[in-house]
């Protein structure tokens, strides 16, 4: 496994990156309503990058993607498709995923929405899986290692009733979209690979209300709850610091 280790100038490269994410999943907040399409908020975010940010959108093809986002509603765990056939209904859960290359270098993060009113359930699922996202990236600091992180998202998630993705995880991150290391949202502490200062990845735990199995549509990119249960997404990309972590991907409309 080789470790891409990143430099000051490729943090600050990163951190830029970085905000142009999240600036996209702040703008579209607002348009994240009932009746609205996910091909809308595709079309939104891609002239978003485009014209205003003057970025690339990373997704649109990659692998043969054909879209900006990623839009995972209610049982989508990952990779839903945008399209104009599927309309945000009153209580739906949304996850959008959304990564932009600026001067090389990839930002990439993703963030719950609600269309309306979500049930109490819907509520404490993404609350929950923030907190274990929150709770991961805590654990983030030179020494420790990655199953330290799994395992504090694991801990969380499970003990509020909730089950934790194993087929999907998340990922190193710089000038290429995914690279080493892989970053496993469940684990034993004291547990595989040492971080290091300068190392920067994804955590991004996929959270089910139900089992955590889960089923690839014939799309090969949809990836749904096997039980059809609600599936939560929350997604920073961070860096290694001499003294803990750096959160690359802050939003700026949260408190």
């Amino acid at each position: 496994m080789t470790i891409k280790l990143k430099n000051d100038k490729d943090i600050a490269k990163m951190r830029v990156a970085g905000r142009l994410a999240a600036e996209v999943l702040a703008m579209i907040r607002e348009h994240v309503v009932p009746g609205v399409s996910t091909e809308e908020l595709d079309r939104r975010c891609n002239e978003y990058i485009r014209k205003v940010q003057k970025a690339t959108p990373a997704n649109v093809g990659y692998h043969g993607f054909p879209k900006t986002l990623c839009t995972s509603i209610n049982g989508v765990v990952c990779h839903g498709i945008p399209s104009d056939k599927e309309i945000l209904q009153d209580g739906d859960i949304v996850n959008i995923d959304v990564t932009v290359i600026k001067d090389g270098w990839h930002g990439d993060t993703s963030r719950m929405y609600y269309a309306g009113t979500p049930s109490p359930e819907a509520k404490k699922l993404v609350d929950t899986t923030y907190e274990a996202m929150m709770a991961g990236i805590r654990a983030v600091r030179p020494g420790a290692r990655l199953g330290d992180v799994g395992h504090a998202i694991q801990k969380l998630a499970e003990g509020a009733g909730f089950s934790v993705v194993r087929d999907y995880c998340g990922h190193g991150i710089g000038r290429v979209y995914h690279e080493e290391p892989q970053v496993l949202h469940y684990g034993r502490p004291n547990t595989g690979l040492l971080l290091k200062e300068g190392m920067t990845f994804t955590v991004e735990p996929m959270i089910n209300a139900g089992a955590d199995d889960v089923i690839c549509l014939e799309d090969g990119w949809t990836v749904k709850t096997r039980d059809g249960s609600l599936s939560a997404q929350w997604e920073h990309m961070i860096v290694v610091t001499r003294n803990g972590f750096e959160i690359l991907t802050p939003w700026p409309d949260q408190n």
